[in-house]
């Protein structure tokens, strides 16, 4: 069922609203005043145009915060968003699988589209995880969640803000000075990163879900996920042996699990050795609480770090 979803939604879309929508967006373009309007799909894509952008364009959050995006497919109205953007702007064909055949089925030449992490080596997803039997056929997948390194994150808004001012060059200097400022705080984080996990007197940590490869690459530490890339995929009964007999071993005392998903495996795990689960956001969607909180990209990250000095601070 879930192969057919995507080619009906299309179907649905071209018939009922594709002519509709491109009239729509060629007279906002043709006005040339109106400000540039962006569809993100997910929050740190969000956050990053939101920044750079600043009061200059108007920036649309596609997959709701709260909402685990690994397996979010779009709707008709989702098409239809993308279809009305000047930009529509994503991380990477390895995490929003579905945009492949969405953009061949919108087709127009007026829509600015923006891998995010384009020109950034991306690691083999084996590279962050055992293979196993669930995996070694996705062998050649890549990982994305480049947006968890900061540095990596520099990358990714400096592909937005080019993207942003030539797509609206009168902007250019304020989109500039917005991503100058946004990137300053990405290296205050990579620095206060790097202060502490140069102090680390343990490089390890235990992930629920194998999101932090390139955090832990760049701060010299490493991830030891119970699961894979997929935060919903469990491990086989005898991964979660091995992982218990190595975790003993280790005397881990923290299992990090994310809040958008179940957290059933860590606790199993950490049940099984006596340990305590921690949360550690992979950023890909911001929860309630941390909406009410008024927590953003940079706070979130801070708070991670907060966590994970209860395992590499031992």
């Amino acid at each position: 069922m879930k192969r057919l979803f995507i080619p009906v939604i299309i179907l649905l879309f071209i018939v009922s609203g594709c002519s509709n929508v491109a009239s729509t967006k060629s007279e906002k373009t043709s006005e040339g005043s109106k400000k540039l309007q962006i569809v993100t799909t997910f929050y740190p894509m969000y956050y990053f145009a939101q920044k750079v952008a600043g009061n200059s364009a108007n920036v649309e959050l596609l997959i709701p915060n709260g909402v685990e995006p690994h397996d979010w497919e779009p709707t008709a109205k989702d098409m239809a968003k993308i279809q009305d953007a000047d930009l529509f702007i994503y991380n990477s064909r390895y995490f929003e699988t579905w945009t492949e055949k969405v953009l061949k089925s919108i087709n127009d030449p007026n829509l600015n589209v923006i891998e995010a992490s384009k020109g950034i080596e991306l690691m083999d997803a084996l590279d962050s995880e055992d293979e196993d039997e669930h995996h070694s056929e996705n062998a050649s997948s890549k990982d994305p969640h480049v947006w968890l390194s900061p540095v990596l994150a520099k990358q990714e808004v400096n592909t937005i803000a080019e993207a942003l001012e030539k797509a609206d060059p009168n902007n250019k200097d304020q989109f500039e000075i917005n991503a100058a400022a946004l990137n300053a705080e990405l290296d205050d984080l990579d620095s206060l990163y790097k202060e502490t996990t140069d102090k680390a007197q343990n490089k390890e940590f235990v992930t629920q879900h194998a999101a932090f490869g390139y955090l832990a690459k760049q701060y010299g530490l490493t991830q030891i996920p119970i699961a894979g890339l997929s935060p919903d995929v469990e491990p086989t009964l005898g991964k979660l042996t091995e992982l218990t007999d190595l975790t003993k071993k280790k005397n881990v005392k923290i299992i990090y699990f994310e809040e958008l998903t179940s957290a059933k495996v860590a606790e199993t795990l950490a049940k099984e050795i006596g340990a305590k689960t921690v949360v550690l956001n992979p950023l890909e969607g911001l929860t309630k609480d941390e909406k009410e909180q008024g927590l953003d990209y940079i706070g979130v990250m801070k708070k991670n770090l907060e966590s994970l000095k209860l395992s590499i601070m031992e």
